[in-house]
């Protein structure tokens, strides 16, 4: 991977100072938006550089108030703990009342809004919702293959499969595990963690976005894409979403594949990247007009602090080097600096981008992404402390 690194210097890495601003930036971009979105989920992408507002319904609707949790750690400001504990609410509801629950993203929708909540102010609703949230992650473990069906009806032979991105959803089940003292959780995200090992990971270093299994015997089957340019290509989300969920199962079941797999990982992500270190959406794409995406950079950055976190020494000290370098890019020439230009804290980044050989509908093209706002949300402050993970 050396070689890839190497390319990587050609990026400033972000210093003390711009850390600093871009922090200021971030936070004084919540506080702005507390008004309409306090009783109010955002859009998973902006519309124009905007987000609308919507319920809490969708996939992505934990990250806004996962980006409210880090601005009350920045600043102890009381407006973000009432303004994040209101979500907690609705999110209690949420799960609840079963709304739009019916899929693998617990994890996305309850870490960084109601685990946080617990964590930081122990707040008992954020810990219910959480622990139901966890139960119906559970209820989506398929024995036969030995994964969480990502999406559809139970059993669905055209849904009988799991996608790269549920590896950012286990650490919910992991949480759970520990504050319940219930195994099966810890023991259904391993057994996910080890079917994406055995499965997932091409020979090129590359992944596949979904993954089918047989219904009938569990064996593996194939993969597709659904988001990326085409089945045989590069989700640039996709390779930082495995990244960053080879660190997070390292975290709970040290294991050198985690280790080893994270960098064959990396190393074919960076020798795909630009000189800007900012991917296109897709890692077949290395140059020209296409759109970016700069949230697979903040993804792939905030993994890296997490694998930082866990490995010593100089291999530690390269991890956070490059994630500095990263987090710099997307400081100088992603971030929003004009309020009057998106209410969003990064811009470029990619939702889904139709084309004739994928599953998607094309939408948040070139946009603010919910998620691309708060990882780089997240990095910044990993850069900036030793911090507690939601995660």
């Amino acid at each position: 991977m050396l070689e890839s690194v190497n390319r990587s210097q050609t990026v400033a890495p972000i210093t003390a100072t711009e850390i600093a601003d871009a922090m200021d930036a971030v936070v004084a971009q919540v506080r702005r938006n507390l008004p309409e979105f306090t009783y109010a989920a955002q859009n998973h992408s902006s519309v124009g550089n905007f987000y609308p507002q919507v319920p809490n319904t969708q996939w992505t609707s934990g990250f806004w108030p996962g980006s409210i949790w880090l601005a009350y750690e920045a600043t102890g400001e009381r407006i973000f703990r009432y303004a994040a504990q209101i979500h907690v609410q609705s999110f209690l509801n949420r799960i609840r009342n079963r709304i739009e629950t019916d899929h693998h993203d617990m994890g996305f929708l309850y870490s960084p809004s109601c685990v946080a909540a617990f964590k930081l102010v122990g707040d008992e609703d954020g810990r219910q919702a959480a622990l139901l949230a966890a139960d119906q992650l559970l209820d989506r473990f398929q024995q036969k293959g030995q994964f969480i069906q990502a999406w559809g009806p139970m059993g669905a032979p055209d849904n009988y499969r799991y996608i790269i991105d549920c590896l950012l959803n286990l650490p919910l089940l992991h949480w759970a595990s520990a504050e319940s003292g219930r195994d099966i959780y810890r023991e259904k995200a391993l057994a996910h963690a080890h079917t994406t090992l055995a499965n997932s990971i091409r020979p090129d270093n590359s992944t596949h976005h979904t993954f089918y299994m047989d219904p009938e015997t569990g064996a593996p089957v194939r993969g597709r894409t659904a988001q990326g340019y085409r089945d045989d290509s590069a989700w640039a989300r996709g390779q930082a979403w495995a990244i960053a969920g080879m660190a997070a199962c390292h975290r709970y079941e040290p294991d050198q594949r985690y280790v080893d797999t994270f960098d064959r990982l990396l190393d074919f992500y960076l020798r795909r990247l630009p000189d800007d270190l900012v991917p296109y959406w897709d890692l077949t794409f290395t140059d020209g007009d296409e759109p970016r995406d700069s949230s697979s950079a903040a993804i792939t950055a905030c993994g890296l602090l997490e694998m930082a976190d866990l490995v010593e020494g100089a291999r530690a000290e390269e991890l956070r080097a490059l994630a500095a370098r990263m987090v710099g890019s997307l400081w100088r020439d992603y971030a929003v600096r004009d309020t009057r230009v998106s209410n969003g804290f990064v811009l470029h980044g990619t939702y889904s981008k139709k084309t004739p050989y994928n599953t998607c509908t094309g939408e948040g093209v070139d946009e603010c992404v919910a998620w691309g706002d708060y990882y780089y949300f997240e990095a910044l402050t990993r850069l900036t402390r030793k911090w507690t993970s939601y995660w």
